[in-house]
């Protein structure tokens, strides 16, 4: 049987890609190791005027909302018993807990202290959202690693624990809807609680609400983006159907945020703001016009949603959306003094991002991740 030489330069793509992969995975473990020796002083730029850097931005805020396309395609599957995104759903899962776990140790990095990051289980603070956010990713973390672990069951052939997670799966979803719509809209909390310093652009008691609802459109977005990256680093099919489908109830998810957001920008006393710092106002909008206006426009277009190559521009234009959206919020638009992140830093952000993939290619490689042929 011959090989073609197309499947051949894939093939070598795929090694050399993760040659560099695991190079990074490598420098993230550096990282790591220097900063839990060292401390945060002297493994980051974080100080008291900028307690939070790129950890929380990106790995935590932004990574959080990407990955909110495991509880959106669980409820689509599980609950509304839509079985046709059933193909979607365990590659989804399984991004979704690779997110999550980024988060959490992310969170234990920054931490000063971080083996004592167990400590809100047993000293609560129920009057901080804070504790709300780390109870609930702590606990959807485990129910998507439950979730996932049917998958595993599977492929390693012990039926009798794979029954005994299906048993549970729809009580296990429905708890992860109501945790990810808990812990997606308290980080929102965090920065209405943070008042004067989050720049007006920003600046709403309605933040909660927008960071749920640019969470579900992002979710559903990364889908798409997943679903073709995978297509293509695994030979397999693409249903676009059902991809074109996601992406007009992304387009509804984004048509409400963009309202509220709009009307909330207006109320709150953005439009005085606009011009006064030239930086930040280019950074709104790109946010806005780039990650908003366009995605929305081309999503509600039947002739891009058909068009695999469109759909999947749209798809990730809402990512980067919600992406700089998360880092005009908390750190672009948050007063404090300068900070450019470390060596340490990317390292550890990097390295975290490297594993998760390798984790997702040793996966797929190893288990029933995708439907047979999809």
């Amino acid at each position: 049987m011959t090989v073609s030489a197309k499947t051949i330069s894939a093939q070598r793509t795929l090694s050399w890609g993760r040659m560099l992969l695991w190079g990074l995975a490598l420098w993230g473990l550096v990282a790591a190791i220097y900063r839990l020796t060292n401390g945060l002083g002297a493994s980051t730029n974080l100080s008291d005027g900028r307690p939070w850097g790129l950890w929380i931005s990106i790995d935590v805020l932004a990574g959080i909302a990407l990955a909110a396309g495991g509880f959106t395609i669980g409820a689509i599957v599980k609950i509304f018993h839509m079985k046709r995104f059933y193909p979607l759903l365990r590659p989804t899962i399984l991004t979704a807990f690779l997110g999550y776990v980024i988060g959490a140790a992310s969170i234990f990095f920054d931490l000063g202290l971080p083996w004592r990051i167990w400590h809100p289980l047993v000293y609560h603070n129920l009057h901080s959202p804070l504790f709300e956010v780390a109870v609930c990713v702590m606990t959807y973390t485990t129910v998507l690693a439950l979730e996932l672990s049917e998958v595993v069951f599977e492929g390693l052939g012990w039926r009798t624990l794979r029954r005994l997670v299906g048993a549970i799966m729809i009580p296990l979803v429905i708890l992860g809807i109501v945790l990810s719509t808990m812990h997606q809209s308290s980080l929102g909390t965090l920065f209405v609680l943070s008042g004067w310093r989050v720049s007006p652009l920003w600046r709403t008691g309605f933040l909660p609400l927008l960071f749920f609802l640019s969470a579900v459109a992002a979710g559903l977005s990364m889908i798409i983006v997943e679903a073709n990256l995978a297509a293509r680093a695994y030979h397999k099919k693409l249903d676009q159907p059902l991809l074109a489908e996601l992406g007009k109830y992304a387009a509804w998810v984004l048509l409400v945020y963009a309202i509220i957001k709009a009307a909330t920008f207006v109320m709150s006393g953005g439009l005085a703001a606009l011009g006064e710092n030239l930086w930040l106002t280019l950074l709104f909008l790109v946010e806005v016009i780039v990650g908003v206006l366009i995605p929305l426009v081309m999503l509600f277009s039947a002739r891009v949603r058909e068009d695999r190559h469109l759909l999947f521009r749209a798809a990730f234009l809402v990512a980067f959306g919600v992406l700089l959206n998360r880092f005009n919020v908390s750190l672009f638009g948050l007063k404090g003094v300068a900070y450019v992140p470390t060596w340490a830093e990317w390292g550890i952000t990097l390295g975290m991002m490297a594993g998760a993939i390798l984790f997702f290619d040793f996966m797929v490689r190893h288990f029933p991740i995708f439907e047979k042929g999809h």
